[in-house]
């Protein structure tokens, strides 16, 4: 019991291993505001479209839509706002030269909560042209195909 970590996934970005070959991926925290956390919490959070810029010495996820929080009124925050995403200087500095790089792009995979707090898994992706699209869609009708006549042989 003592290496398990407590994870519940919040939202997750299903198009992006659609869209991008996903090179690595990394573990960032989120500054988030009180009625982001509570919204988040409730699992009223969408990655669609959304994605990481450096900026300087920081980096933001932008384009996430996280739901206002009803119970707070007008206290609440703007569902689009950029968050800053907390990572280590040297790791900041290694995907910005990776995403100076042509065709490199910073992809949110999903937005989870790890022991209480709130992170980022964030993918390095290189898009994909819709031929590799194609033949990945191919490539899993033709494995699912073979997993169907594999369980259709064991009934026998």
């Amino acid at each position: 019991m003592g290496g398990e970590k407590d994870i519940r996934v919040v939202a997750q970005n299903r198009r992006a291993r659609h869209d991008y070959f996903v090179e690595e991926t990394i573990e960032a925290g989120i500054a988030l505001i009180g009625t982001e956390v509570k919204s988040l919490r409730a699992g009223r959070a969408s990655l669609q479209d959304s994605y990481a810029e450096v900026v300087g010495t920081e980096v933001f996820l932008k384009n996430a839509h996280i739901d206002q929080y009803e119970p707070a009124s007008r206290f609440n925050h703007d569902p689009l706002r950029p968050r800053r995403l907390l990572l280590h200087k040297n790791e900041i500095r290694r995907l910005a030269a990776r995403v100076q790089q042509r065709g490199y792009t910073l992809i949110p995979l999903s937005i989870y909560f790890k022991d209480g707090k709130a992170k980022v898994e964030l993918a390095l992706c290189k898009g994909k042209k819709s031929y590799d699209k194609r033949e990945a869609i191919r490539e899993r009708d033709v494995r699912r195909e073979m997993e169907r006549e594999a369980r259709g042989r064991q009934r026998f």
